[in-house]
């Protein structure tokens, strides 16, 4: 029989915490993923078929793998516990658990919670100090709510960050798996905390949430109060024609991307001038003032095109360190095990369980000095411990074991 994650001793800030997670796929799960990180006890709530997360690695264009990845981020460290909440006995069950719980997380569209009785409304009267959280794709009111949408739909594309990072004539792009998922899965997050928080102080359990929707638009906030503002746009132009030279995409001789960014024209032009090796740029009247920059903005580009093509990306790295140019590299995803910064502050983790297929796995976005989070432990496959749970929270009369 499985047991808890192995913690090897170690203790975490959310110790004695129960936090049953039941949702499915990234958002709300992920949240999870976070409290058990800092040692809460989180109980996965599953149905007899499984979290359909289980499968999305199969999915193509997603990377081919015979692990499961996707598990590996929102699963981490919980214990699997199935039930079939179209049962009423199996809804007892859960019932019991929700009972004793801090937290019960879901992110079930309206239609599910309402049938499965998940709701608040059907839960808070069992345990008057449970955190109740609920994430939902367009939020939990208005004309949209309980329509279907993953992150790709209500985050990336309903906010307007699928059209805005497209260049001229491109198509809108695609938005990465899990993108607007993790973010949300942190706003969630807080709201938890707070309303712990606020529980500490009344005895008194909440009703808390965030959506897709929301985090997508608080994502592109900027460029949305401009709009809200009455700003006046630019019309939408390629790289090339990009109106400031100095906060452009640029490609090595290698084929990599650089990106730089000169907020400070005034302060950083002689710097950087210094560190791409064309001082005598500053006798150019196309250049010789921000203004002058922006006006001949595409000239600029096109001969910074010309420079950046000299050096491999490597090289430009060294370049931009050595004159403190505020730039950054467009890293593949290829690259995370090179990313010695990521591995030096705990971005990126050592597996603690290694039979998991993976040496390292993605930390969750935040420390606490002082307290150590859990190791990544071992990630459950589906009811691997439900009878364990269910012998310990008093599930099972003891003759039916």
């Amino acid at each position: 029989m499985a047991k808890k994650p192995d913690r090897n001793g170690a203790g975490g800030l959310l110790d004695g915490l129960l936090v049953l997670d039941v949702s499915s796929f990234v958002a709300a799960p992920a949240a999870a993923t976070v409290m058990a990180d800092f040692g809460a006890n989180v109980i996965k709530v599953e149905p007899p078929s499984g979290d359909p997360l289980r499968n999305l690695h199969k999915i193509p264009p997603l990377p081919v793998c015979d692990q499961d990845y996707c598990w590996q981020i929102t699963s981490r460290n919980k214990r699997s516990l199935v039930l079939d909440l179209n049962e009423s006995t199996e809804w007892d069950k859960l019932a019991q658990l929700v009972k004793q719980a801090d937290v019960v997380i879901t992110n079930y569209p309206h239609r599910v919670v309402e049938k499965l009785r998940l709701t608040w409304e059907d839960l808070s009267p069992l345990n008057d100090r449970m955190i109740y959280a609920w994430v939902t794709g367009y939020g939990e009111t208005g004309p949209e709510a309980g329509r279907p949408g993953f992150d790709m739909h209500a985050y990336w594309a309903r906010s307007g960050l699928m059209d805005a990072v497209r260049d001229a004539d491109a198509p809108p792009a695609l938005s990465a798996p899990g993108m607007g998922d993790c973010p949300t899965a942190m706003s969630l997050f807080g709201a938890i905390m707070m309303a712990l928080y606020k529980r500490e102080q009344t005895g008194k359990g909440l009703r808390v949430g965030t959506s897709l929707m929301a985090n997508g638009l608080w994502a592109n906030s900027i460029t949305l109060q401009a709009v809200l503002s009455g700003a006046t746009f630019n019309e939408r132009v390629s790289r090339r024609d990009w109106p400031n030279a100095l906060t452009n995409k640029f490609c090595a001789r290698d084929g990599r991307w650089l990106i730089i960014s000169l907020l400070k024209e005034d302060e950083e032009w002689g710097r950087f001038l210094e560190c791409v090796g064309r001082p005598d740029w500053n006798d150019d009247p196309r250049f010789q003032t921000t203004a002058s920059r922006h006006e001949n903005a595409p000239a600029l580009t096109a001969v910074l095109d010309d420079v950046f093509a000299e050096r491999d990306f490597d090289e430009w790295q060294r370049q931009f360190q050595k004159y403190r140019i505020t730039a950054g590299t467009v890293d593949l995803s290829s690259d995370i095990m090179d990313n010695r910064q990521a591995l030096e502050t705990d971005a990126l983790l050592p597996m603690g369980d290694k039979d998991s297929g993976a040496e390292y796995t993605i930390n969750s976005p935040i420390w606490v000095h002082g307290h150590e989070k859990i190791p990544p432990g071992s990630i459950p496959s589906i009811g691997q411990h439900t009878a364990e749970i269910e012998r310990e929270f008093g599930l099972i009369k003891e003759d039916a074991k």
